[in-house]
């Protein structure tokens, strides 16, 4: 099964998400490849990769041929594997468009490790680049990170129509995995009710499992570390586990 985790607005812990997630679904039995999309290569950071050693990089699989087996990296966490971003990724959109079938560019590179994972997780750029549609293409599922606020709110339902817009045009069969509130801070007096709209309106499409801010979400990848490596027993850890049986609930019926 291959994961987006996307949203056009930045901010709103995207990668936070795509990472802890991935590290929680890594065990004995689920293989685990995350892909960094995004030009600032921002999971491959918070994952331990230096800036200088990003090289070969998705960008390198997708622009430049580069087998995509050579490039991908094991990480501290068991069965949990990356394939970085780097700066090269923000000449994407450029590099794909005089390529024939440029939209299953990501799709076509991917179909080299399948084999090999059980779950792909995409950590998207925002915006709907190019990239982004990729990557639409290449998913069966999308995952949704949400900051529950007023901007945070337009923003998911402009992307859930752009979403829509790209199905109906290319035919693809990404389908929505969750919606996930994250990045909460109860301290903010829109918070709650922002919360609740979003639950409003969308119902069951909203994951239960809640992440709210803590300190370790942003200590964490700043020492390179997953929330697991680097406090296991906090609360952003136990959130993130409960999110992963979520996924691992809702991904049969994806299947279908």
């Amino acid at each position: 099964m291959i994961i987006a985790v996307v949203n056009s607005k930045g901010g709103v812990g995207k990668t936070t998400t795509a990472i802890n997630l991935g590290a929680a679904l890594a065990g004995p039995r689920t293989r685990v490849l995350l892909v960094d999309l995004d030009s600032q290569a921002s999971a491959s950071l918070c994952c331990g990769i230096h800036r200088r050693n990003l090289r070969p990089s998705s960008a390198s699989c997708l622009l430049e041929k580069y087998p995509i087996l050579k490039a991908i990296r094991h990480t501290d966490t068991p069965a949990f594997d990356l394939l970085t971003g780097s700066i090269e990724l923000a000449n994407a959109d450029v590099a794909l468009s005089g390529v024939r079938g440029r939209e299953t560019a990501l799709r076509r590179m991917l179909e080299h490790v399948e084999a090999y994972y059980d779950v792909t997780i995409l950590d998207c750029p925002p915006g709907l680049s190019l990239l982004s549609v990729n990557a639409l293409v290449a998913a069966d599922a999308l995952l949704v990170p949400v900051v529950p606020e007023p901007l945070g709110i337009e923003a998911l339902t402009t992307l859930l129509a752009n979403v829509e817009l790209v199905r109906s045009r290319i035919g693809v069969r990404v389908r929505l995995l969750g919606i996930l509130l994250s990045m909460m801070d109860a301290r903010r007096s829109h918070t709650a009710p922002s919360s609740e709209r979003v639950r409003a309106e969308h119902r069951d499409m909203v994951f239960r499992t809640e992440i709210r801010w803590t300190s370790v979400l942003a200590t964490a990848p700043a020492d390179g570390k997953t929330v697991f490596s680097a406090s296991p027993r906090s609360a952003a850890a136990d959130a993130f586990r409960r999110l992963a049986g979520e996924v691992r609930h809702r991904l049969p019926a994806i299947r279908q």
